[in-house]
C-alpha cells in the first residue's frame, strides 16, 4: 500500500482516453511468465488484448484486480486476452516468489509477466500503476485508462472491440 502514497507512482483518480491507434509495443525484457508460456503481440494478432500494468503492493492496483479478473473470465472465449505486466516499484516486488504469491492471493488466472527492468513499461511510455491499454485485433493501442474506477467505460470499450470483425 505504501506504493500508492506517491502521486507520481500510483494514481488514485481514474483517467481514460483514446490512445490514437498507435501500434502496440511488443513485450520486451520480460523476466518470467506466470500462468502462461511466453506470449507476443504478433502471436496475439486477431485477438483483443488488455494489457494491465500493475504492482502487487499498490492499493489502486488491488482495487482493479477483481474487475480485470472478471473481464478475463467473461470475455476470454470471445477473443479477449488479458496480460498483466507486473512492474515493481520496490525491491521486494522484484522477487518472482512474491509475485507468484500475489497472483495466487488475488486468484489471477490470466498471463502475468515480470517486467523488473521496466522495458515493457518504457516501451508503452507508461508512468502510472494501475494502467490499462486496450489493443485492437490489428495490434493498435486504441484505449488507455489510468487509475482505478471507470470500469463501466472500460467494459463497454472491450465489448465494442470484441464486436468488431
Amino acid at each position: 500500500m505504501a506504493a500508492c502514497l506517491l502521486a507520481v507512482a500510483c494514481r488514485g483518480q481514474a483517467q481514460a482516453e483514446p490512445a490514437g491507434s498507435a501500434p502496440a509495443p511488443e513485450f520486451v525484457g520480460i523476466d518470467r511468465w506466470i500462468n502462461s508460456p511466453p506470449l507476443t503481440l504478433a502471436g496475439l494478432r486477431g485477438k483483443v488484448v488488455l494489457v494491465e500494468f500493475w504492482t502487487y503492493a499498490c492499493i489502486n492496483c488491488i482495487h482493479v484486480t477483481p474487475h480485470v479478473n472478471e473481464w478475463h473470465r467473461r470475455y476470454r472465449d470471445r477473443g479477449l486476452v488479458v496480460v498483466g505486466v507486473h512492474t515493481p516499484e520496490y525491491e521486494e516486488e522484484r522477487r518472482p516468489a512474491n509475485v507468484q504469491a500475489a497472483v495466487k492471493r488475488y486468484a489471477i488466472e490470466y498471463p502475468v509477466t515480470l517486467d523488473n527492468d521496466y522495458r515493457t513499461w518504457n516501451a508503452y511510455r507508461n508512468r502510472f500503476w494501475p494502467a490499462l491499454y486496450l489493443i485492437d485485433r490489428q495490434g493498435r493501442v486504441v484505449y488507455r485508462h489510468i487509475g482505478d474506477g471507470g470500469y463501466e467505460a472500460t467494459d463497454a470499450r472491450i465489448r465494442e472491440l470484441l464486436a468488431r470483425d
